[in-house]
């Protein structure tokens, strides 16, 4: 598969799938571009190119320590579109790939872009403070932290099984794909592991709202425990009244693969709908 070396020597893993309008998927923490395998299939099968790409210290994109903000990873992310030269683009963002879609749109514009979507996304803002009083109190990410320092893979299963919403009676995805996500979430690097949960926690992404000015689809689950709707989906639709906003009630973080039929059909509506 194609990588691309960035500005500051890294290399950016990506896979470049299909013809026709483009989408550019952005994956979430901690997993890769390979995430999408849902999305990426109904996509190709409807006739769209399809891209996805492995976030720095992810995957199979360099590992380097450092350099895991939200300007620098967005600016990676506007190297590929660069690269590629799509046009048209719709840009979706999965969790913390949200992040970079907010700041893409306010840092490099929408000249490029048809449309953009957040999933179970984490804007606009997690973390607790004066300013935030509902949000995510900051020694959750903390311990966060301290468990994965103590035994990351650990942390990544039980981290896992939450995210998909399993519990001693629901079961919405197989232990196989449990193991999957297992599988690419060890990719990343330790460093990109801690680094990035600073990254999505702390970055204030409400003054990246006035940049929004392309269609826009958000869509969260009601049952998503790992970024919860109240703080995120439910507000960029208060502060962005033209976003088409989709609630899937009882739905986890993970929704791309327990209701991938349902997301796939909203993406593929959104798409129609911005198409020229």
């Amino acid at each position: 598969m194609p990588s691309l070396k960035l500005r500051d020597g890294n290399s950016l893993h990506f896979k470049d799938m299909g013809k026709g309008r483009p989408v550019l998927l952005v994956h979430g923490w901690p997993l890769t571009g390979d995430m999408w395998e849902y999305q990426t299939l109904a996509l190709l099968e409807a006739g769209y190119r399809v891209i996805t790409y492995d976030r720095r210290g992810f995957g199979q994109s360099s590992h380097p320590f450092g350099g895991y903000d939200y300007d620098t990873l967005t600016g990676d992310l506007a190297e590929l579109i660069d690269h590629l030269d799509l046009r048209d683009l719709t840009l979706v963002g999965f969790s913390m790939g949200g992040g970079e879609v907010a700041r893409y749109l306010s840092s490099y514009g929408p000249s490029r872009l048809a449309g953009v979507a957040l999933i179970s996304s984490v804007v606009p803002y997690l973390l607790q403070d004066q300013s935030n009083p509902d949000g995510v109190p900051v020694d959750v990410f903390a311990d966060f932290k301290v468990q994965i320092r103590r035994d990351r893979f650990h942390f990544l299963a039980e981290f896992l099984k939450g995210f998909y919403g399993v519990s001693m009676i629901r079961k919405p995805v197989s232990q196989a794909l449990i193991d999957w996500s297992f599988t690419l979430g060890i990719m990343a690097s330790p460093n990109a592991t801690l680094d990035c949960i600073d990254s999505f926690s702390r970055t204030d992404f409400r003054p990246d709202f006035a940049a929004f000015t392309v269609p826009t689809l958000v869509v969260h689950g009601t049952g998503d425990k790992t970024v919860p709707y109240e703080l995120t989906g439910k507000r960029v639709s208060e502060a962005l009244p033209h976003a088409r906003y989709v609630e899937y009630d009882s739905a986890p973080h993970g929704l791309f693969a327990t209701d991938a039929d349902a997301l796939n059909r909203d993406l593929l509506a959104f798409l129609t709908s911005t198409g020229i």
